[in-house]
């Protein structure tokens, strides 16, 4: 079984995305703590604490990895949440189905309204670890490049002192393999969905680097709103409402 627990007053961020022992047992989240995450306000810039963050309407550009990991969510029940947005509201529910964890998503804005979102995940996993993604998927690697998967990026470690980002684009699902398998599956129709895939392997910061690596289901093909294409970017429906659902599963 998945389980999550997440903090309403600190953007809704997950805190943990655990397995129960029926699968091994393990806590998949990489964490940084950093006191300047509890002091963010809404515009400012982003504090890279771990966990999962949710993004949207944009990841990278303005503002900073979104606008709603820096707001407080408001509690609807024990397993959902929604937050406020200027152009947009996000309500998020969790469930349970066949030990996996399925997390509804709803988004209301003027129709028409484009935006980005990803689950932001930075995962703990050792130097052995890969990612697994259907071959054949166009990936689009920070610079231009463009390749097809598999690609060198499939193995997430060892630290070799380069931090790059790439979309693994068109593709709704991909598997973290750790010893455990942790698969993610995104399903929102009519709308485009991606992986986005940070490799972090202490190349970023320059100053104080570190390792951080982020494996993260998305609505849309690009990082940055302000440069999506006219099908770069999910966009609100007439009715006002666009729904997704996330699966996780470990095995």
């Amino acid at each position: 079984m998945v389980t999550a627990t997440t903090d309403p007053a600190l953007g809704g961020r997950w805190t943990t995305l655990t397995t129960q022992p029926a699968a091994g047992g393990r806590s998949w989240l990489w964490h940084r703590p950093d006191p300047a995450r509890a002091a963010v306000r809404p515009g400012g810039a982003f504090v890279d604490a771990g966990g999962l963050e949710e993004c949207v309407p944009t990841i990278r550009g303005v503002p900073d990895h979104g606008d709603a990991w820096s707001r407080a969510w408001t509690p609807l029940s024990t397993t959902a949440a929604s937050v406020q947005c200027p152009d947009f509201t996000l309500r998020r529910e969790f469930s349970q189905s066949d030990g996996s964890l399925v997390v509804h998503y709803r988004l209301d804005a003027a129709p028409g309204y484009r935006f980005l979102w990803a689950a932001h995940a930075l995962l703990d996993v050792s130097p052995t670890a890969v990612l697994q993604a259907p071959a054949g998927t166009e990936t689009r690697i920070d610079g231009g490049e463009i390749a097809t998967w598999p690609t060198p990026l499939e193995r997430l470690g060892p630290d070799d002192g380069t931090a790059i980002g790439a979309i693994l684009i068109d593709c709704p699902t991909t598997t973290v393999i750790d010893g455990e398998r942790l698969t993610f599956l995104l399903d929102a129709p009519g709308q485009p969905i991606s992986t986005a895939l940070w490799r972090n392997l202490r190349g970023w910061p320059t100053d104080v680097p570190y390792r951080s690596i982020g494996v993260e289901p998305m609505l849309g093909r690009v990082f940055d709103l302000a440069e999506a294409g006219p099908d770069d970017a999910a966009r609100v429906p007439a009715t006002g409402t666009c729904d997704w659902t996330l699966t996780v599963t470990a095995s």
